[in-house]
């Protein structure tokens, strides 16, 4: 286990309280003025309801520019107004991670130099006033937006369409939204903005930071058959559980089995190292954790971190004493699994919207090897690099495009903590060079056979 010592959004560098929502911004440029290098501050497309910004920062060391095969990941807090524990945590960690580069912490250095690492304290900043208005004491009131939506239950049901898929065997399992002709409603100001974010960038590995639990969950959200509550698993089932475990156990409390349920009768998840599935806790529909599974190519866990929605400031310096880690440990899964590219065998240009499809073909003792389709494909981006988390163990890995013959390459994966993903490119050969070279091994077969019947 990783345990960073160098941490310094201490109270002496950074404020621990509730900072107001012109205050966000304010503590974002601070991190910028202080680290221009390395960080970049900037807007959604969308505002809220009541106008808003909803502001993200950028920590790498190339911000506001993707970089082949650098992994982006990000942090969304405060989707709930009443929730504020993530949103003073990501406020912290951006200090954080400033500091530390300033520093010259190591680890942090290597991570900022490897990931670009995108933090939105606030997607709700309105439902976050009308709690505090109310002294932020209450369980519901200021968890919708402005307009009293529950913006966790307002994205585009992707569940159904898979599900549905599913059952009648239609072979599309990732980037789902391409099956959607018409919305069932307009989602909200805040929703078309995460929308549009998760569609824009590469996202690679995501957490969506929430309270009134201690709980990493994990996809999916929704049951299969439509009951309240029954262990609804994605292809990714294992890979899942390595994300929301990387969390959990990096937090002191979380998978402590002494740790007990926020209510009474309710579900010990210390006895179940911290981790649940979204569906087995109970089924959400219309969820931005399996949109993001659903929609591209971002995993994304919902990581519930305490009973008590709106903490004291008095408490959140020891919050971040419990998280900090758990934070950094959790952003470094994004260089788990394989990365690599896909390129024209002739041009050496790379391909977009490749399909990379995994197997897993890891053996389990000495007769017997898995042989599992992960129904979870996903695609390259723009410049042709792709990213897939993957689980230790041994897997045969397909790269498709069209127009291109397919490609697989076999590869064993070992996750060793804090390095990069291991690489695996893909060079396929365009259908009419194939074509054209095996016209011309038909002709050279049938003139030879010709000719050495002609010698006779």
């Amino acid at each position: 286990m990783f345990v960073r010592v160098n941490g310094t959004a201490n109270p002496d560098t950074f404020e621990w309280r509730h900072h107001n929502n012109s205050e966000i911004p304010q503590v974002l440029k601070n991190v910028v003025s202080k680290c221009p290098d390395i960080s970049r501050l900037y807007a959604l497309s969308e505002t809220s309801v009541r106008g808003v910004p909803l502001w993200a920062i950028e920590l790498s060391d190339n911000p506001g520019v993707h970089e082949i095969l650098e992994p982006e990941f990000k942090y969304v807090a405060n989707m709930h107004g009443n929730e504020v524990l993530g949103r003073e945590l990501l406020l912290g960690l951006a200090e954080d991670l400033c500091d530390s580069w300033n520093a010259g912490d190591e680890d942090i250095k290597k991570l900022i130099s490897m990931t670009r690492i995108h933090l939105l304290p606030s997607m709700n900043p309105d439902g976050w006033q009308t709690s505090t208005d109310v002294g932020g004491k209450d369980y519901i009131i200021g968890r919708s937006n402005n307009n009293s939506v529950d913006l966790n239950r307002d994205f585009p049901d992707l569940d159904r369409v898979m599900y549905s898929n599913e059952e009648h065997h239609v072979d599309h399992n990732n980037h789902l939204m391409y099956q959607i002709k018409s919305l069932d409603h307009q989602p909200q100001p805040e929703t078309w903005a995460i929308m549009h974010w998760i569609m824009s960038e590469p996202f690679v590995l995501s957490a969506n930071i929430h309270g009134g639990d201690l709980v990493a969950n994990y996809p999916y959200d929704a049951t299969r058959s439509g009951v309240n509550r029954e262990y609804t698993m994605t292809p990714d089932d294992d890979t899942f559980r390595s994300l929301a475990f990387a969390y959990s156990s990096h937090h002191p409390r979380m998978r402590n089995k002494k740790t007990r349920p926020c209510f009474p009768g309710e579900t010990a998840f210390g006895d179940k190292d911290g981790i649940t599935n979204g569906a087995d806790w109970y089924s959400v529909r219309g969820g931005m954790q399996d949109f993001n599974y659903l929609s591209s190519n971002a995993f994304e866990v919902t990581l519930e971190l305490g009973c008590v929605k709106y903490p004291p400031g008095s408490e959140l310096y020891q919050e971040w004493l419990d998280n900090k880690d758990a934070l950094v440990e959790y952003i470094w899964q994004v260089h788990t699994g394989i990365k690599g590219l896909v390129k024209d065998a002739t041009t050496g240009y790379g391909i977009p919207a490749a399909t990379i499809h995994v197997k897993n073909v890891t053996r389990i003792n000495s007769t017997h090897i898995r042989s599992d389709d992960i129904d979870h494909d996903i695609t390259s981006a723009h410049e042709g690099d792709y990213w897939r988390l993957l689980t230790p163990g041994d897997y045969e890995v397909t790269a498709t495009a069209e127009g291109y013959m397919p490609l697989t390459h076999s590869i064993s994966v070992e996750n060793p903590p804090h390095t990069k993903a291991k690489e695996l490119d893909f060079y396929l050969s365009p259908y009419n060079e194939q074509y054209e070279v095996s016209s011309s091994l038909w002709v050279f077969w049938v003139t030879g056979q010709l000719v050495g019947h002609c010698g006779k």
